[in-house]
């Protein structure tokens, strides 16, 4: 029906795209439970703050954070489809990102399940685009994601963000420790993930998509703040 059409749309061909944007990540193809450092070649706005960096995991989600830690799972994410996924099982799975300046695609590409490699393979991608827009799309997912375990990876699909704050211990020895606090998260419903589907995110407004006094002052948005000619934001 139509909204199966509505998902073939969303759905972004990397293999059709051109091959100068497209890199197939040779770390992340061929192991287990690995992230890396990206650079985005345009400033993406999650959750009102813009990010030139993100993390992309073997493990179907793509961290936010600055500070890359034990944690990774917990907060801070764009998850398609996270699980204990390891590319370095076949030769055939590929983790590929594509990027035409305006949009930033991850596709975790016939990976498949760590300890499930029987039930067949999934392909999945998360487009970012410089709008805020987020879409995620499945176009196989070969088993039900209730089936798929937890308890040696989380399982999760959705959004969530936080901040951290450094704080110092005084004393002889000077100790500092990081606090993460999450702030917001959206959680998919996994029972409505299957094959040939997507999910589109839509960002609200936010003061920092005013680049000068005059829409500041004339945006109707009625956010308690104003323009700040120092910052010029």
């Amino acid at each position: 029906g139509p909204e199966e059409m509505r998902a073939k749309e969303l759905w972004v061909e990397v293999a059709e795209a051109n091959r100068s944007q497209v890199k197939i990540h040779g770390i992340l193809s061929n192991t287990h439970r690995q992230a890396s450092r990206v650079i985005l070649s345009f400033d993406f706005p999650f959750y009102g703050h813009y990010l030139r960096q993100v993390t992309i995991a073997t493990g179907g989600f793509i961290f936010m954070g600055d500070v890359i830690h034990r944690m990774l799972t917990a907060t801070q994410y764009i998850a398609p489809l996270m699980a204990n996924f390891n590319p370095g099982y076949s030769r055939n799975s590929t983790v590929k990102y594509f990027d035409n300046g305006t949009m930033f695609v991850v596709q975790w590409d016939q990976v498949y399940l760590e300890g499930k490699e029987d039930k067949g393979c999934f392909i999945f991608q998360a487009a970012l685009y410089n709008s805020g827009r987020i879409v995620f799309g499945y176009k196989e997912i070969p088993m039900s994601v209730l089936e798929i375990s937890s308890t040696q990876h989380p399982v999760k699909a959705g959004l969530s963000d936080a901040f951290m704050i450094l704080n110092s211990s005084p004393g002889e020895f000077e100790s500092h420790h990081r606090t993460i606090y999450e702030y917001h998260r959206v959680e998919l419903d996994t029972n409505k993930i299957t094959s040939a589907s997507a999910v589109e995110f839509l960002p609200l407004p936010t003061c920092l998509q005013l680049h000068n006094c005059e829409a500041c002052m004339t945006s109707g948005l009625n956010f308690n703040c104003s323009w700040c000619h120092v910052l010029q934001r």
